[in-house]
């Protein structure tokens, strides 16, 4: 296992990047129509559903990347890119197309639960987190890293589901004002953490750059 302030960095960054904040008025929005009942399963299943395409990502993601051919390296590269991408939107409090795109979330009214997509997939559980839980599986060797991985990442989806069951209070306290300053705080702390893994990431690359 790695040292206990490593898995609260990956807290911050993975709660951060799920961003549910940022979720409250898109799901206020995709679910007007809904009863309280209706609104609250698609949180249960957008919950789950984001716990699960996590885990999976974090136990098979070695195995994409060398049925890739992709070296972690050049993937930390990239994932830093997709994040920083996600922290410039963020910043302009804007949802951003790697989210979700305007056809994604109009098809999503169109449906009787909105949890999968776009609400998990891709707004929740989309590239950046993705990448984010591969790149910390590779952090370290030691059979035990899996278990608090895991465990980290059932916290934030817990807290991500008690928030968006909030969303309507969260929202009414809030106002859109409140969110979007969040948000953009959300984005500085995201720019940095996707700073970070790109610099590693080049390091490997080029070791020149680490001397």
């Amino acid at each position: 296992m790695e040292h206990w302030t490593e898995y609260t960095r990956l807290f911050t960054a993975l709660f951060v990047i799920l961003d549910p904040f940022g979720a409250v008025p898109i799901l206020l929005a995709l679910t007007i129509k809904f009863t309280n009942y209706e609104r609250r399963r698609a949180v249960n299943v957008a919950s789950a559903t984001v716990f699960l395409v996590l885990v999976v990502s974090l136990l098979l993601g070695e195995s994409m990347l060398q049925a890739m051919g992709t070296s972690l390296a050049s993937f930390r590269v990239g994932g830093g890119i997709v994040l920083l991408l996600m922290a410039l939107s963020m910043l302009q409090a804007e949802t951003g197309a790697l989210r979700s795109t305007p056809s994604e979330e109009a098809e999503a009214e169109e449906k009787s639960s909105i949890g999968v997509v776009p609400l998990a997939i891709p707004l929740l559980a989309g590239p950046g987190a993705i990448s984010t839980v591969i790149i910390e599986m590779h952090r370290s060797d030691a059979q035990l890293h899996a278990l608090p991985v895991v465990l980290v990442i059932g916290l934030v989806c817990l807290l991500l589901w008690i928030t968006l069951r909030m969303a309507a209070t969260i929202g009414r306290v809030l106002g859109h004002t409140g969110l979007k300053i969040i948000n953009r705080l959300f984005g500085l702390i995201l720019a940095a953490i996707a700073i970070e893994i790109m610099a590693n990431g080049l390091k490997e690359l080029f070791p020149a750059l680490a001397a």
